[in-house]
């Protein structure tokens, strides 16, 4: 018999990438979305599948799957600045209501939870890379603060399930991530870049540009999702690409990737926005054997193909 995985937030850009890898891999595959930001585009190939099943559903609200559970990978929130600006309640409440949902499923079915983390639980660092040991520099009441404390709370709930009901987790923080399936325009400096590039606009730098990010392969992410959800590790750990890039830098390799006409133009930097970011992924390493494989460069291209097959 197949093993079974809920994937909440399945039909998002990265939840979607780990509905294939789990089909791929032999698993019957359950995937929650209310599709608030999640998008059915982005699994009407696998709906025909046998092994695969959607729900429509709100994790903020009780969750039921009938049967036995192997393994729930609790990927739903608002994940871009325009969609957590837009949308701070449900933010909040998919990180604290829809944890506790899910955390309440894997208690009674006995399954493995994997929760999405992210680097943002790590603020505006003051500590360069960022790794597992840092506690972070967050402001809790300024606009960021509802999806970094919402993931703040989720961390501290999952070991709080673990520590007194048992159960057995696992929490990665994912780093900025790109790929097929990215909304343009979502807020990101990718995805908002390219979108720009592609139409011939303004590329708009937030601040001087010389903030910086670490962009990591959609693949990657979902392979280090993967060998986490198989490890004993019950601790945080940082799945990203260390390669860092400033955010000026990255807007001229769009642009010289897309033979853009676009100018670069200056807006004031938003309140909290990281000025650094890098992941320190020696766990990622050494637990996992995982690294990431696949370069800035040949990532963008294979983004930009997709793109042009949407646009």
């Amino acid at each position: 018999m197949s093993k079974r995985v809920l994937i909440t937030g399945g039909a998002g850009f990265l939840g979607s990438h780990l509905c294939d890898k789990y089909l791929s891999l032999g698993y019957e595959v359950i995937c929650m979305d209310n599709l608030l930001t999640g998008r059915i585009e982005n699994i009407n190939h696998l709906l025909p599948h046998e092994r695969f099943t959607f729900i429509h559903h709100d994790v903020t609200n009780y969750i039921h799957v009938s049967d036995e559970l192997d393994l729930i990978l609790h990927f739903a929130s608002p994940a871009s600045p325009i969609d957590y600006l837009e949308m701070p309640i449900q933010t909040l409440k998919v990180g604290s209501l829809g944890t506790h949902n899910a955390l309440g499923l894997a208690k009674a079915k006995k399954a493995r939870l994997l929760l999405a983390s992210t680097s943002e639980v790590y603020g505006d660092p003051q500590v360069h890379p960022q790794s597992e040991e840092y506690w972070g520099n967050v402001n809790p009441i300024g606009s960021r603060g509802v999806y970094d404390e919402a993931k703040r709370f989720a961390e501290a709930i999952v070991m709080a399930y673990h520590r007194f009901h048992n159960v057995d987790t696992r929490i990665v923080r994912i780093f900025n991530t790109y790929g097929p399936r990215m909304r343009l325009d979502d807020g990101r400096a990718l995805p908002t870049f390219m979108g720009q590039a592609l139409r011939g606009e303004d590329i708009t730098i937030f601040g001087d540009g010389s903030q910086t990010r670490s962009f990591c392969y959609v693949d990657d992410i979902v392979e280090g999702v993967y060998r986490l959800s198989q490890c004993d590790y019950v601790y945080p750990v940082n799945i990203g690409n260390p390669a860092e890039v400033s955010i000026l830098d990255f807007a001229k390799e769009i642009i010289a990737l897309t033979n853009s006409t676009s100018r670069i133009v200056f807006k004031e930097l938003p309140q909290d926005d990281p000025k650094i970011r890098q992941p320190d992924v020696s766990k990622a390493r050494s637990l996992l054997k995982w690294e990431a494989k696949i370069d800035r460069t040949t990532g963008l291209k294979m983004t930009l193909d997709f793109i042009n097959k949407i646009v």
